[in-house]
């Protein structure tokens, strides 16, 4: 992170950290199996036989509720659309709310969907108590209630409710929502836009404001809006039975958010990291960064891609089992280093809302290893003086090596396979690589033989680019070799390659005059990729 902040320090306005999207599930402990259900309805209600009717009448009461609270309150109510997200259809009602200064529900959508409920049936055989059932945990399809909210704590947040028993919630919040509030409360100016702060008065506040969201918070706000807005338990009920929710992270974001000055550098930076991401955030740099090792058991995903589903802009992502990192320009100086997981239990954390704290500090480490990867990897493009250094003969004891030169094309495929060595955990053996370099280039085993790979290998290895996977005849590329393979690649792939015609087939005549900017640009160019060469080829 520092030298990320180093190499892009004068281009920088402002950076935080912050939890971005958390998915709350909030259960009822006391009413979540089966046995617990039955006493619940014997012993504390006083119904003998636990049936479906009793079932549907808890529901039934509670739909009824929900209607007449929407009435009484002129809340708008609705079924949800297909295809309509829920995010967006509201906004108008909550910019009302906004502009009213005004906090409470501001919506409700009804939604058919999958939820956890229970199935009662008659034994088949007659038993002693003919009021006995049986009860059986299953999950069904029924109606579910969203609350839209304007919390004045949390801001806008969104509470999914069960309408069948056992009335399981699920809470939709935000950090940057929450984040908000805290600089309306102390009155610090900020420009905000969507889940994004593009320019703070003090940054300091605008840390230490997102710092502040604790599990105690979160908590109070989650048990005040049950209360008003879930299913109705009387004094006596909660008494007997010490009704209260277990809230438990289904999803959870943890962000670090770059402000440029302007978008050139932001965009530029953003290219770049895509390209060196999908060449060299290989499967144990995966790892690396989430902070585990790679085992045969690993479950779930494990690679990277770059897709086009936000915000209208390419998102480059690193899937590691049930997690994955993300990176996204937004609002032409933003930029977005985001962490998402559905499953805390690969990071060793536990989903109780009281752990929140670990999940900020473990996310918060992924961050400034991602941060790290990339700085070092985009700050490969200054040093000449290594060039030099690579393109001379060298000394490994009693033998001699020549040197590696920028323009040496079986160099420039060999680094170029080596960097995407995703699939290869242990290292490449020679014959891998060998059949590797064939297939991806077009190439015959007759004009790039194993023998000559084998060459390269030894003169990668004695230069200090390539290092064994322990005793084993494996190769992977050291921290310096993969520097010089980046450099080498990008290089060739967005410096010679767009004048490679003109450079080598066409070149242009050295006494032609350009008529135009344009063409004397080109004509400049190829001069000074000409000498280039020339240099390193005397050198």
């Amino acid at each position: 992170m520092e030298l990320f902040t180093k190499l892009f320090g004068s281009l920088l306005v402002l950076v935080y950290h912050c939890f971005d999207r958390i998915v709350i599930h909030g259960y009822l402990s006391a009413l979540t199996r089966p046995e617990q259900v039955v006493y619940f309805f014997r012993q504390v209600v006083g119904v003998a036989a636990v049936d479906k009717e009793v079932l549907s009448r808890r529901t039934g009461e509670y739909q009824d509720w929900v209607e007449a609270f929407a009435r009484n309150h002129g809340t708008p109510i609705e079924w949800a659309e297909k295809g309509v997200r829920k995010e967006h259809y509201v906004q108008r009602w909550l910019r009302s709310m906004v502009r009213a200064r005004r906090y409470g529900v501001y919506f409700i959508f009804k939604s058919m969907e999958q939820g956890p409920t229970f199935r009662c049936t008659v034994p088949k055989y007659p038993t002693r108590d003919p009021h006995h059932r049986i009860l059986a945990p299953q999950r069904s399809r029924f109606t579910h209630y969203y609350f839209y909210i304007r919390d004045e704590v949390l801001g806008p947040m969104a509470m999914r409710v069960a309408s069948f028993f056992p009335f399981q919630a699920t809470y939709y919040l935000n950090g940057h929502s929450f984040i908000e509030q805290e600089l309306n409360r102390t009155g610090v100016g900020f420009r905000k836009n969507d889940n994004a702060f593009l320019a703070v008065d003090d940054a300091a506040a605008l840390q230490a404001a997102a710092d502040r969201l604790s599990p105690a918070i979160i908590r109070a706000r989650l048990d005040y809006w049950t209360l008003v807005l879930g299913p109705k338990f009387c004094a006596r009920e909660r008494k007997q039975i010490n009704l209260h929710r277990f809230y438990a992270i289904a999803q959870i974001e943890y962000c670090r958010n770059f402000i440029f000055r302007r978008h050139f550098p932001i965009h530029k930076i953003f290219e770049r990291s895509c390209e060196v991401g999908l060449w060299r955030l290989t499967a144990d740099k995966i790892s690396e960064i989430f902070g585990s090792r790679i085992t045969r058991q690993l479950k779930g995903k494990l690679s990277t891609t770059l897709e086009q589903i936000e915000h209208g802009h390419h998102v480059f992502r690193a899937y590691w089992k049930h997690a994955f990192l993300k990176q996204y320009e937004k609002f032409s100086t933003f930029l977005r280093n985001e962490v998402c997981s559905n499953n805390l239990a690969d990071f060793g954390l536990k989903k109780g809302l009281e752990h929140l704290a670990a999940v900020r500090e473990k996310f918060l480490q992924v961050t400034e290893r991602f941060a790290t990867f990339q700085a070092q990897c985009l700050n490969v493009h200054v040093d000449f003086p290594l060039l030099q250094r690579l393109a001379l003969p060298i000394s490994v004891g009693s033998a001699k090596y020549p040197g590696i030169k920028i323009h040496d094309t079986r160099m420039i495929r060999l680094m170029q396979v080596l960097l995407h060595a995703g699939a290869q955990l242990g290292g490449w053996r020679a014959q891998q690589l060998h059949d590797a370099l064939l297939m991806s280039f077009g190439l015959s085993a007759k004009r790039y033989g194993l023998n000559q790979l084998r060459y390269d290998l030894r003169k990668m290895r004695a230069h200090g680019l390539l290092q064994r996977d322990g005793t084993r005849y494996a190769y992977r590329l050291t921290d310096k070799g993969a520097k010089v393979a980046l450099l080498f690649v990008l290089f060739h792939q967005r410096l010679c390659g767009p004048l490679a015609n003109s450079l080598f087939h066409h070149r242009p005549d050295a006494n032609h005059q350009p008529s135009s900017k344009l063409e004397a640009a080109v004509h400049k160019a190829d001069v000074s990729i000409r000498n280039v060469i020339e240099l390193l080829e005397a050198a």
